[in-house]
């Protein structure tokens, strides 16, 4: 069986796997920037609102900062992968930017 990995064959954000005879790309996890192989762990470097820890990419929760990242009234911080959004607290809605009362 020949290497064909050896040849770098994939995209930047995919890596390559040696098969019998053959290879095939797969896409890096989403926490990376270029990767090695599959999983946090193999990322090349963390993509944006990713941390290394313990080896791994993971999620920076955003809405944990000591600076408060959603500075509106009433409004509340979602954690997402990667990054975050800010929603209105229960009880407003969202009226032209404004959280204000339902």
């Amino acid at each position: 069986d020949l290497d064909e990995c050896a040849a770098s064959p994939c995209k930047d954000h995919q890596y390559c796997l040696n098969t019998d005879g053959s290879f095939s790309c797969k896409a890096c996890d989403a926490s990376c920037v270029g990767c090695t192989g599959e999983g946090s762990e193999k990322c090349k470097t963390c993509a944006s609102g990713y941390v290394k820890e313990d080896e791994k990419c993971t999620d920076i929760d955003e809405c944990n900062l000591p600076e408060k990242v959603c500075t509106q009234e009433n409004q509340d911080c979602v954690n997402t992968s990667g990054s975050y959004k800010c929603v209105c607290s229960e009880g407003f809605e969202d009226k032209d930017g404004t959280c204000v009362q339902t």
